[in-house]
């Protein structure tokens, strides 16, 4: 049950998804966003709890006020009717995954070349891949070359039964996925651009407020210049290698 008060400064947050958040062998939640968040959090000097949601009901309670934020979000124009944006923290790049060795048989130079073809490709429910796909969604001819599911393990399982042709993902939580599973040598990225941009923290605008806002930029402002933020993603970059 969610409560109907919270104290100040007592924020919800959801979490979901790797490398960025996810569970180790000890059942503790880590990752690059996690320490990330937690650092900006200590910085701005507000406390929070994480609850665990996969990511398309975390932006519904986002919009409804149920939680207040939201880390590891990309921007797009709908969010920012019901979210303020933070200042970015980090990078973060899609690519289109295939099967090892079938790059090459995928012809596809733009998004757009997937209509009227025969390729059928994986997103993730509730994720954002850009501008581009974003315009191509809301056209039929591109939404039937799409295969829509809740997580990365379902669209793995759908590419190696055959039912896919590649899925779109993040490089850095595919490598995570392919090490986790031991699945070396089973994948390989497309050539074909999709989207790189950054990431931010996004705040409800029904549960939170501009100082909040302006106590996080300023902790991000703060652990950019010293830093902080870039060891942070190093050490990780380096816990992966």
């Amino acid at each position: 049950m969610w409560p109907l008060l919270k104290p100040k400064n007592y924020l919800w947050v959801g979490s979901c998804g790797t490398p960025y958040q996810y569970h180790n062998t000890d059942r503790q939640l880590v990752g690059l966003d996690i320490d990330s968040f937690n650092a900006i959090m200590s910085e701005a000097k507000l406390s929070f709890t994480i609850a665990e949601i996969p990511w398309k009901t975390h932006l519904l309670f986002i919009n409804t006020g149920k939680m207040d934020l939201a880390m590891g979000a990309s921007w797009s124009k709908d969010r920012e009717k019901f979210a303020y944006f933070s200042h970015p923290y980090r990078k973060e790049t899609v690519k289109l995954f295939v099967k090892k060795g079938n790059a090459q048989n995928i012809q596809l130079r733009t998004l757009s070349d997937l209509v009227g073809s025969q390729y059928i490709l994986g997103v993730e429910s509730g994720y954002y891949y850009g501008k581009d796909y974003e315009k191509l969604i809301n056209t039929p001819d591109f939404n039937a070359n799409i295969s829509e599911v809740i997580d990365l393990e379902q669209n793995v399982t759908l590419l190696m039964k055959g039912y896919l042709d590649g899925f779109l993902v993040d490089p850095n939580t595919m490598k995570s996925f392919i090490q986790k599973y031991q699945m070396e040598n089973e994948f390989e990225p497309h050539p074909l651009e999709i989207y790189s941009a950054d990431i931010f923290i996004l705040l409800s605008k029904q549960s939170s407020d501009v100082e909040t806002l302006n106590k996080i930029n300023k902790a991000i402002e703060t652990l950019t210049d010293n830093g902080e933020l870039k060891r942070i993603s190093r050490s990780w970059e380096a816990s992966r290698n």
